[in-house]
């Protein structure tokens, strides 16, 4: 539904920036084009690569309209922006807090790594942010390109990743907290960090491996990923960017979505109500921020020819954009819905030590009922 709603906002745009009516950030540019036809309406923005010049891609008008129009210099820029100002803050005091004033227990690990992604992903997004801002222009050379693409995606999909891990381990905690004590615990959550990095870290090697960096044709744009050449998608960026939506995105959110509703069908009893509301804010915030730019990446890679979803990265974009916002509202789901969690950041900001606790032994945690503790989302 959300992909949907994607596609028919960015192509209902695209209406006015029609070679007819050309947008205001076409500038006097559409000539030189080459003519929109049955015979060729590409998927996504990939080019033709001008006679004699393998550094300048020429575009069809409908394609053109859609990179300079508002939606990719105005929207996404201003869905990055929001990601920077909030996330960075945000994830930087919570892994402050966990890393100095919660106990060092299992679950920490996971969540201490899931913040340190966020984080991560919020401080690559400032070149993205500036490229879009300047109307597709891209200052920072061809090396930055391939290292700004293969950050923006490994550390969107490493949270994902490590997002499924929090949400298996949250099950096994309050679904089969006896069961599963002997499996909870410091090599589970260690070989789970240690797995969502790596494989995310696997699957954005090959966007380091092709040029991303081309010249618009008739103008002084440098664009940055966001057009490339035909024969280049078919026979190399789309077995990539398969394997990573499928492995790094698909993968990680049916686990994630699986977990939390068997988590919300264990939890039934009304006793446990803020853990439901908590696991059902999960599972919705992972629909929302991951399902359609997975969804529309899938469907723009599914099939090979010119004529299959025309200019779907028109919409494919902004939801990338989108799902950067989930490292905005992770810290507001995982930590600051806790009260013990929002007592420690008003300590931590008022330069106070920490209050004298006494840690509860690990038979006392692991014998209470399900859900016992889910007072503090931390657990």
């Amino acid at each position: 539904m959300w992909a949907m709603l994607l596609w028919s906002l960015v192509l209902g745009f695209s209406l006015g920036g029609s070679p007819q009516t050309p947008s205001i950030y076409d500038e006097g540019e559409m000539g030189g084009g080459i003519e929109a036809s049955p015979a060729f309406q590409p998927r996504g923005f990939p080019g033709t690569l001008c006679a004699n010049d393998t550094d300048t891609l020429e575009l069809p008008p409908s394609s053109r309209a859609l990179l300079l129009g508002w939606v990719s210099t105005r929207l996404v820029p201003a869905l990055y922006g929001l990601a920077v100002g909030v996330g960075l803050p945000a994830n930087g005091l919570a892994l402050w807090v966990l890393a100095t004033r919660v106990p060092r227990l299992p679950a920490t690990l996971l969540l201490m790594n899931l913040a340190a992604a966020d984080l991560l992903l919020a401080l690559v997004l400032p070149p993205r942010l500036i490229y879009h801002a300047r109307g597709q222009r891209w200052p920072f050379g061809e090396a930055a390109c391939r290292v700004a693409t293969a950050a923006l995606y490994g550390h969107l999909y490493g949270s994902g990743l490590l997002l499924a891990a929090v949400s298996v381990d949250r099950y096994l905690a309050l679904v089969h907290p006896l069961r599963t004590r002997a499996v909870r615990g410091w090599r589970l959550s260690a070989a789970l960090c240690a797995a969502a990095w790596l494989a995310a870290a696997a699957l954005t090697v090959p966007l380091t491996l092709q040029r991303q960096t081309y010249r618009l044709r008739g103008s002084d744009r440098v664009l940055c990923h966001d057009a490339l050449p035909l024969a280049a998608q078919l026979a190399f960026w789309r077995p990539a960017f398969a394997c990573l939506a499928l492995l790094g995105g698909g993968g990680p959110l049916l686990a994630t979505l699986l977990c939390c509703a068997l988590t919300l069908r264990a939890l039934a009893d009304t006793r446990f109500a803020h853990a439901r509301r908590l696991t059902a804010l999960v599972l919705a915030t992972a629909l929302l921020f991951f399902a359609p730019s997975n969804l529309l990446l899938l469907l723009h890679y599914s099939r090979p020819g010119p004529t299959a979803w025309g200019d779907l990265y028109g919409a494919y974009a902004p939801s990338l954009a989108l799902s950067t916002l989930n490292s905005c509202v992770d810290p507001f789901v995982y930590y600051y819905a806790s009260p013990e969690f929002r007592d420690k950041v008003w300590t931590l900001l008022a330069c106070r030590p920490p209050p004298a606790t006494t840690t509860p032994s690990k038979t006392s945690r692991e014998g209470r009922a399900p859900g016992a503790h889910t007072r503090s989302s931390l657990l």
